[in-house]
């Protein structure tokens, strides 16, 4: 969306007060854990806009809370499998020797909307080591969540969003639904018995030098997930409000993951 139509379809812009008065309405608190998928374009327009709603998100939880998004970088990829847009075949082993290894402090995400992406680049931000799959993370837990993140599964029981569950975090939709809801892959990790796996590959830093290393993930579908959320949300409870004017819930992660998991064995044809 233009910011001309987002200005013509918004009656007050929004601030960092209206913003923290909308978190804390919607049930966030000091001391969250919080992992954000959000469209900025969605809130309405934001005087200041990406950082002003990072800094309402660093104020609303305050010291002790510690705020998590995804920072993709999709990009780092085996090219045969690029979809959006593809490339000719001739092209993959040039792009596969030339791609530049992964690094947390420069390489871009890829598609992660405004906020996301500011977000990694924020003062004392950590971002985990995965070439495409890494989080960035900010606040008291900062180090923790993002130390450590094995190459495969991206989504495993070692990764940021794995530690995210075993900490009760919550997850803040903040203008997306259930789409974008990243912490629902947890609920295919857990399905041991079901994975089919795709191959894939990454330019990283190895043995001191950027290196193609070839491997195997979870082949992660998240066509379903919509669904998934509306019959949570017939069974659960979730906080559902407007932050700005942007449709937001608010999720106990841990609930979300656990019913995940028992909804995707039942529906899913494997």
């Amino acid at each position: 969306m233009s910011e001309f139509k987002i200005i013509q379809n918004t009656l007050n812009p929004q601030t960092k007060q209206s913003l923290c008065h909308d978190f804390k309405k919607l049930g966030l608190k000091n001391g969250d854990i919080v992992l954000v998928h959000a469209s900025l374009s969605q809130l309405g327009w934001v005087i200041g806009k990406e950082i002003t709603v990072i800094e309402a998100l660093k104020e609303v939880v305050g010291e002790e809370g510690t705020i998590v998004m995804p920072s993709f970088s999709s990009d780092n990829s085996d090219p045969i499998y690029w979809q959006n847009p593809p490339v000719p075949n001739h092209w993959t082993s040039i792009i596969k020797e030339n791609m530049p290894a992964f690094h947390p402090l420069i390489t871009p995400t890829r598609e992660m909307e405004r906020i996301a992406e500011a977000f990694w680049h924020y003062p004392n931000t950590k971002r985990s080591n995965h070439p495409t799959c890494s989080f960035s993370a900010h606040g008291k837990y900062s180090s923790y969540l993002t130390k450590e993140h094995p190459l495969t599964p991206a989504f495993g029981y070692s990764s940021p969003l794995y530690k995210l569950y075993e900490m009760n975090a919550k997850v803040l939709l903040l203008g997306v639904d259930y789409d974008h809801c990243t912490c629902l892959h947890l609920g295919e990790v857990k399905l041991t018995h079901h994975h089919k796996y795709h191959n894939q590959g990454s330019c990283i830093i190895k043995d001191g030098k950027a290196s193609w290393v070839n491997y195997k993930d979870i082949n992660y579908d998240d066509s379903d997930f919509l669904e998934l959320g509306y019959d949570f949300e017939n069974k659960y409870p979730v906080q559902i409000g407007y932050v700005g004017q942007a449709k937001s819930k608010l999720i106990e992660m841990k609930v979300l993951c656990d019913f995940a998991e028992k909804w995707l064995n039942q529906k899913r044809t494997f």
